[in-house]
């Protein structure tokens, strides 16, 4: 015996069938549709954002965020290019920019990402000196970009900005660096000394050739050394005093004596 079907109960399956087809899609989001397993374009909606219809339980939709993901990848451990182990970490940005390839080239577009990152980061850093990993950030991180992005371009991810974060080096090496930064900064110091007293000598140099051709001068910078003796709070003060200033008196106190 088979039971009647009252209208309500069918209206209300209709309206569930119906809802069960309607699906809002926010702003950044897009949907990926399959019919049968097979992708499905030209739908009620297009693939967002706003109201997407699909045919309940013959349509699949898959929701994908277009905006940018933020992903740390995990500490490292690298050997550089000159045998030095470290340990490093990084972020990397990306977003999806074609949502049909992120789903289908692709099983988890964000786990192969972090994978991709990973390797990348260990072999990029792998050919480069430790003096570079330290000096040269804006560059490795450019390089890590590029060639990241190339790898996850089939996927329809776009990798806008790789920086790496923390480099930890090991406490040996760290101490070797605080020597040869102490180091440079004494060879520094020697250097500016010695050029300073390379500079002075020079003027000390000029100032003697400029007092060799006029004798006046030194008598003046005699007479100005005396001032500031004087201007000394001493109870007793000794100068001598140059032979060239009392050599006419003793020439006018030996004449008499010759012409006898």
């Amino acid at each position: 015996m088979i039971l009647p079907i009252s209208p309500f109960a069918i209206l209300v399956l209709v309206l569930v069938l119906m809802l069960m087809g309607f699906n809002v899609l926010r702003e950044y989001e897009r949907a990926v549709i399959f019919r049968w397993g097979r992708l499905a374009r030209g739908l009620v909606g297009g693939n967002g954002p706003g109201v997407v219809i699909i045919i309940p339980f013959i349509d699949k939709l898959v929701r994908v965020s277009l905006r940018t993901v933020t992903m740390d990848v995990p500490p490292q451990d690298v050997i550089t290019k000159d045998n030095v182990t470290v340990k490093v970490n990084a972020v990397i940005y990306f977003r999806v920019v074609d949502q049909e390839r992120a789903i289908i080239q692709v099983e988890d577009y964000l786990y192969a990402t972090s994978m991709m990152s990973q390797t990348t980061l260990r072999s990029v850093l792998g050919q480069s000196q430790l003096d570079d990993l330290l000096s040269k950030r804006e560059q490795i991180n450019a390089d890590l970009q590029r060639i990241i992005d190339q790898q996850t371009e089939p996927w329809g991810v776009k990798v806008t900005a790789v920086e790496v974060k923390n480099v930890d080096l090991p406490q040996e090496m760290q101490r070797a660096i605080a020597r040869q930064a102490e180091a440079e900064r004494e060879r520094r110091a020697k250097v500016i000394h010695a050029e300073g007293e390379f500079e002075a000598s020079q003027r000390l140099a000029d100032a003697a050739n400029v007092i060799s051709q006029n004798p006046a001068a030194l008598q003046l910078r005699y007479l100005q050394t005396l001032v500031e003796i004087a201007a000394e709070k001493n109870s007793t003060t000794i100068f001598p005093i140059p032979i060239d200033t009392i050599a006419p008196f003793f020439k006018q106190w030996t004449k008499p004596a010759d012409a006898t």
